[in-house]
């Protein structure tokens, strides 16, 4: 038995130094474990990035999102809020969009459990775990071939006739086991080789993950897009928006007006009970009742009546207005001109410059700027007795009406304008009608009746109010043209201002020399600067 066993020892010494080494690609192994971990990892935060549930079909997933819960309740309140209301058009419109959302969110969650989470679950949980088992299995083989070999080996040494006979079955056996070993390391070897192989493949997982997250998001953001225009122009065709911080131009053409509410509201609530009031736009009014004033403006309500009685109120709203607004009612874009018009030494000059100036404004601006213009050249002609003289008006409201586009706090800015613009305001409200020829009818837009209320004696119960009514009285007759109207006097005027009114229409340059009363003028001249207002008209000042 010895000397049969003798040839194979040195071959069986081999065999065991290739089984002792059971770890046949440490680096390979090493790797799968890592990325076995980290699939796990990755599937399970991936998976708590969503909001349905796994496993669930669709119609069940969609259901349970958040997005078809927030859909819901939102088209359920713009019902209960109606067509009528902006917001609850508003939520209708957003919950529709909220549930094509939650549409697409089902649709992307589905595709990412079908093409990256279990894929990543299969190799975390399944292919990587049954490689690891093959490796387990194949120590315990290596453990079995050892203890044949052993066996074998005992029992060729063994001096024992019954062990002796045994040698050839045990050989037999320790054979076995080494070549159970040998298959398990091949087919090991092929499972590493194969991962190794495939991680391109699994790598892929995460290109599928941000392809699909594209997507969808860019069939959301066209689902957004779609949505967009239609809410916006439902906000945009809402004329019920506030005034005031409102800039001239929008604020105009939302509410389809030439002069602006809180402008005309304010100068006819004024017109009719605020003409008299002493220190009218100096005393300052209640912050409650102006509050509550400036927010009936903004959203346009006719129920205006007890503001009559608070000519001070409605003085610090229209203040308010005209210094709230984006842009001032004479312009930053003109700022430096006026200033310069207003440092011209020759008074004649200064005002010529002044109203070139003012002709330069933009039509809305004008038009706004003309209208309360005539009502404070009309205030002060009571000054008498409101003591609200031109100069008076232009030290507390011109500062409203222009400043300069500079950085710093409101006072600064008031601090370093004042001069100017009171120097710039005061000859405008002086010489309104010379400024702005034309009549003007304050009820502009037949926004306002009778008052309902007998007169007072400060009131004219022939002064309109602001009402919804469309400008009807309660006869149902039209609305008459409002009893104040700022008309040129003509008999005052000189002869040549009258001629320059019909030759205004005339638009070449022709030089003709007309003489009036001796004195000469220039036809070119007449065409671009009307003629000087005339003296007394107002009490003059210093500018």
């Amino acid at each position: 038995a010895l000397s049969s066993a003798g040839p194979i020892l040195p071959r069986m010494s081999a065999n065991a130094a290739r089984v002792q080494k059971t770890e046949l690609h440490p680096s390979i192994e090493r790797r799968m474990e890592l990325v076995r971990l980290v699939s796990h990892n990755s599937h399970k935060r991936l998976a708590s990035c969503l909001q349905g549930q796994l496993g669930t079909d669709a119609e069940k997933r969609h259901k349970k999102l958040p997005l078809t819960a927030l859909s819901q309740t939102m088209q359920e309140g713009g019902g209960h809020l109606g067509d009528e209301s902006l917001i609850g058009r508003m939520m209708e419109a957003c919950g529709e969009a909220e549930g094509r959302l939650a549409s697409e969110l089902m649709q992307h969650e589905v595709q990412i459990e079908r093409d990256v989470l279990d894929p990543l679950n299969q190799l975390a949980e399944i292919e990587i775990p049954n490689i690891l088992k093959q490796r387990k299995q194949l120590a315990k083989l290596v453990l079995d071939y050892d203890s044949a070999k052993t066996r074998w080996y005992q029992a060729t040494k063994s001096t024992n006739q019954a062990m002796a006979a045994k040698v050839d079955s045990l050989k037999d056996e320790m054979e076995e086991a080494l070549n159970k070993v040998e298959i398990c390391k091949d087919q090991l070897s092929a499972d590493l080789y194969s991962f190794t192989s495939k991680e391109g493949d699994y790598a892929r997982y995460y290109v599928m993950l941000l392809e699909a997250q594209a997507d969808y998001h860019r069939r959301s953001l066209a689902a957004l897009e779609a949505a967009l225009p239609t809410i916006q122009m439902q906000q945009d065709s809402w004329l019920e928006k506030p005034a005031f911080g409102t800039a001239l131009e929008e604020h105009l053409k939302r509410s389809n007006r030439d002069i602006a509410l809180p402008i005309e509201a304010c100068v006819m609530m004024l017109l009719e009970t605020g003409m008299k009031e002493e220190g009218l736009f100096r005393i300052a009014a209640g912050a409650s009742k102006l509050k509550k004033l400036k927010a009936a403006l903004d959203c346009s309500t006719s129920q205006l009546e007890e503001f009559y009685s608070d000519p001070h109120a409605v003085a610090g709203a229209l203040k308010s207005y005209l210094r709230e607004l984006p842009e001032p009612l004479m312009t930053f874009g003109l700022y430096d001109e006026f200033t310069q018009a207003c440092n011209v030494s020759d008074p004649d000059k200064r005002l010529q410059a002044l109203w070139v100036t003012c002709d330069r404004l933009p039509t809305t601006h004008k038009a706004n700027l003309r209208y309360l213009v005539k009502f404070l050249s009309k205030l002060a002609q009571d000054s008498e007795v409101n003591k609200m003289t031109p100069s008076n008006i232009a030290i507390v409201l011109g500062p409203n009406l222009l400043w300069a586009k500079t950085e710093g706090t409101l006072a600064e800015m008031a601090a370093a304008t004042s001069v100017h613009v009171v120097a710039i305001i005061e000859p405008i409200i002086q010489h309104a009608d010379w400024f702005f020829p034309e009549d003007i009818e304050f009820n502009v837009s037949g926004m306002f009746a009778l008052p309902s209320h007998p007169p007072t004696p400060d009131s004219d119960p022939d002064r309109k109010r602001l009402t919804s009514q469309g400008g009807q009285d309660g006869d149902n007759q039209p609305p008459r043209k409002d009893r104040y109207l700022s008309r040129p006097n003509l008999t005052s005027l000189p002869v040549f201002i009258l001629v320059s009114s019909h030759l205004s229409a005339i638009k070449a340059e022709l030089t003709l020399t007309l003489q009036v009363a001796g004195l000469v003028f220039c036809l070119s001249s007449l065409l671009a600067v009307p003629p000087l207002p005339v003296r007394g008209s107002f009490i003059e000042t210093a500018v």
